[in-house]
């Protein structure tokens, strides 16, 4: 049985007006969910992440000053694009909780896989900064969790969001017992993830060009980033599952459909099954145009749930 993960709290993170990372995603992503062929989902309530688990991979310094930024009422702006709301930093320790309790539940047996339906998204959060509508680092958190509570030796993180996942990246750079391998549209924010960023040998880019489709990014996966992830043999696989390579998202230029989500993810758990025990724990990111987003995620969930 495939648990689902979520919390309202994050619904009620609001950036405002007119930006990306709206409350309306997670509200289509539910909302395709709430059909009958997923009635079958256990939906939990996500627990908060704690402070012990937060600065496995955040300096406290910057978990502090997160928790403090919520403002009473309106917003504040970290960045350009990161925006709090009064919400915001409840929203974002349910997020990283949910991805915690997630890998809890998988490692003890409660089900073999767990989607993760939270925001804000997580993975350009850098051990100190917030950015690209980021707080917390959700799949990172999860990551450093499986090895320090479960003393996991081999925790791998996919990450197929158009946008490089530079902040699980740069967290784990120099941890051997993590491997992250991601395709990703370059040129584009946050401009990096190059193919000779290598980390300690544990980081493998695969970037796809702007207009690349559904044959590029599979030759992609089959060819480079599925080998090296069944080389590595994960004793789990964390996803961090954005949905934004899809034809029709507006911050983009790849030309995914959601029959590649299903594809890919149906890939993802055959190495799980593999290799991990089938054990899977996926967490939402980015994906930006909602119908899309909607049908993609829940192609994702389809495939993760064996639907």
């Amino acid at each position: 049985m495939l648990r689902l993960y979520t919390h309202p709290i994050c619904l009620q993170h609001d950036p405002g007006l007119g930006h990306a990372e709206s409350p309306a995603r997670l509200r289509a992503v539910l909302d395709a969910l709430d059909h009958d062929r997923f009635a079958a989902l256990d939906r939990i309530e996500a627990p908060r992440a704690t402070r012990e688990q937060l600065v496995r991979v955040h300096d406290g310094a910057y978990v502090d000053r997160i928790l403090a930024s919520a403002p009473a009422e309106g917003t504040v702006r970290l960045d350009e694009d990161t925006v709090m709301s009064p919400a915001s930093a409840e929203a974002a320790l349910r997020a990283a909780g949910a991805a915690v309790a997630a890998v809890d539940a998988v490692m003890q047996g409660h089900g073999e896989r767990a989607f993760c339906a939270v925001r804000p998204p997580g993975h350009h959060a850098t051990r100190d900064q917030a950015m690209g509508f980021c707080l917390f680092n959700n799949i990172a958190v999860a990551a450093a969790h499986a090895i320090a509570a479960h003393g996991l030796k081999r925790v791998a993180i996919a990450d197929f969001d158009v946008h490089h996942g530079n902040g699980t990246q740069a967290i784990f750079e120099t941890e051997p017992r993590v491997l992250f391998i991601s395709s990703h549209q370059s040129p584009l924010y946050p401009d990096s993830g190059r193919e000779d960023e290598r980390g300690v040998g544990n980081i493998v880019n695969a970037p796809l060009s702007p207009g690349d489709g559904s044959y590029a990014f599979r030759e992609l996966w089959d060819g480079a980033l599925l080998p090296r992830l069944a080389a590595f043999k994960p004793q789990l696989l964390l996803i961090s599952a954005g949905f934004d390579a899809h034809r029709d998202d507006p911050l983009a230029d790849i030309r995914l459909g959601s029959e590649d989500y299903a594809w890919i993810t149906e890939r993802l758990v055959d190495v799980a099954r593999a290799h991990a025990h089938g054990r899977v724990v996926s967490s939402l990111e980015g994906g930006y145009h909602l119908g899309a987003l909607a049908t993609s995620a829940s192609a994702h969930v389809a495939a993760l749930a064996d639907f």
